[in-house]
């Protein structure tokens, strides 16, 4: 694999969309993120191929069945999935890309590509989680409602991934998260096969 994939994932709520847009605004050269296919409605603002791909259900398994997508989940009554052709064109660039998924699709991932990295975000507790649900002023109350009662199903399947972050902070989330991955980029899976001639060279018998 060329580049690395990292999976980020959390309840509806907990700030991941903010986390994953600041990450990618501070190393646009480097980072990439997948634009999901998604089959529910576009929010007011959102734009088909910026914040999501909208899709219909017929489309969405058609793209199952043709191995199109490297990973996909029904979510809150919804499908939503990765499309593998992201991922490949990022990779031949030699991008890093970035998943935001669920706790089913990054499964499906990590069995994938087992190197990727994956890290979860916690909202600092459930009142806050609700706080941000209701502030964000997208979905009405019955949507919110059915988002609270799945976060705690989502949240069970954190020690499943490498990575925990708390987002009470988003300042200090987001250094977290960059943090993740400074260090994943220095890994020796990473650096042994692109360092190999610099260290034949070092390794190398003086005559």
């Amino acid at each position: 694999m060329i580049g690395t994939l990292f999976v980020v994932a959390a309840p509806s709520g907990a700030g991941k969309t903010s986390l994953v847009r600041r990450l990618i605004e501070n190393d646009p050269d480097a980072l990439r993120v997948s634009v999901s296919y998604t089959t529910r409605a576009p929010r007011p603002g959102e734009i088909d191929g910026v914040h999501y791909r909208f899709t219909n259900p017929d489309h969405f398994q058609s793209m199952i069945r043709a191995d199109q997508l490297l990973e996909h989940a029904l979510v809150h009554g919804h499908y939503y999935g990765t499309g593998r052709d992201q991922v490949e064109a990022a990779f031949a660039e030699h991008i890093d890309m970035v998943l935001e998924i669920d706790w089913q699709g990054a499964r499906q991932v990590r069995e994938r590509y087992p190197d990727c990295v994956s890290i979860f975000v916690l909202p600092p507790s459930r009142e806050e989680l609700l706080r941000r649900l209701n502030q964000r002023g997208q979905d009405a109350p019955d949507v919110i409602a059915r988002r609270m009662r799945n976060a705690r199903g989502e949240m069970a399947h954190a020690t499943e991934f490498d990575y925990l972050i708390v987002n009470d902070n988003f300042e200090m989330a987001l250094a977290q998260l960059a943090a993740i991955v400074r260090a994943a980029r220095v890994s020796m899976r990473v650096q042994a096969p692109r360092q190999q001639a610099l260290l034949a060279q070092l390794l190398m018998e003086s005559t």
